[in-house]
């Protein structure tokens, strides 16, 4: 049995009491008013801070008949995202000689999440989906959650998704002040299972990787809902 499926399965078992009275939504955990720019890419959606020129948070709902669909292998160019105003807006040279430290992290969205058709992976592209991530975080440890969130939309027949980020240090930014997020967050939530689960991952240079599990990053849902 493949090991997303071993971990699906025990989580899937275990209910959150947030359930106790209400269904879910995007609401109950971000305030849609911190935004500076809700930018609508159709497919998802993306809460814009100017002043960190990244996402704040974002959400998107994964289907069975798309995750499992096609898996286009070439992949489109990164793009600035026209919809925001020019000093606010990030570029992919901005990221350029960061290679070893800081990736281009798909946040919001997986290039695999979007794989089923040209014009929706295009979607995932706009560097307004990109946030400076650790390059072992995006690419040993964030990628787990991501493959999760595309096991629960084949297993439930769709799963919301909400990420967010944190920033608590403003000074730690690479090119085009573009701030560097601290923690990063990944919601999954579907009503009609009553399933939700949160984990919870830390964006530092320096991670053991490889004793790395999906289930050390769950965390108390509770924690994350707004005040």
């Amino acid at each position: 049995m493949h090991i997303f499926l071993k971990i699906g399965i025990t989580l899937f078992i275990i209910q959150s009491s947030l359930f106790a009275s209400n269904n879910i939504s995007v609401n109950d955990f971000i305030n849609k008013k911190e935004c500076n720019q809700i930018i609508d890419k159709q497919l998802y959606k993306i809460c814009y801070s100017y002043k960190y020129k990244g996402a704040l948070s974002g959400w998107v709902t994964l289907k069975k008949e798309n995750v499992n669909k096609v898996n286009i292998k070439k992949r489109p160019r990164f793009y600035s995202e026209k919809t925001i105003a020019m000093k606010y807006r990030t570029k992919y040279k901005d990221y350029t000689g960061y290679g070893r430290k800081w990736n281009r992290g798909h946040f919001i969205v997986a290039d695999a999440d979007f794989d089923y058709d040209k014009k929706a992976l295009n979607k995932a592209y706009t560097m307004a989906n990109i946030i400076p991530q650790s390059a072992k975080v995006n690419q040993r440890t964030w990628i787990k959650v991501e493959r999760y969130g595309r096991m629960l939309a084949t297993r439930l027949g769709y799963i919301n998704s909400i990420s967010i980020a944190k920033y608590k240090d403003e000074s730690n930014k690479i090119k085009n002040n573009i701030v560097i997020p601290s923690t990063l967050y990944r919601i999954y939530y579907n009503n009609e299972a009553k399933f939700l689960k949160c984990f919870k991952y830390e964006n530092k240079l320096n991670i053991n990787y490889k004793a790395d599990k999906l289930k050390d990053h769950l965390i108390d849902c509770n924690s994350l809902i707004k005040g």
